[in-house]
């Protein structure tokens, strides 16, 4: 069984790290903030509000 999620990006960004993973089973990507006092998770969406999957 492998990893279910995969770094795509991770950002240091005024005191808090953002990230994007791929969720390799569904291909969606999520945005992951921490460190800015409240930590959170949200698929990653494009310019037309489409979430944004990419093909593994």
């Amino acid at each position: 069984m492998g990893k279910r999620f995969i770094l795509k990006t991770k950002e240091h960004f005024s005191g808090g790290i953002i990230k994007i993973v791929i969720d390799t089973e569904t291909g969606v990507n999520y945005l992951i903030t921490s460190g800015f006092g409240i930590s959170g998770m949200t698929p990653l969406l494009d310019k037309d509000g489409k979430i944004i999957i990419d093909k593994l």
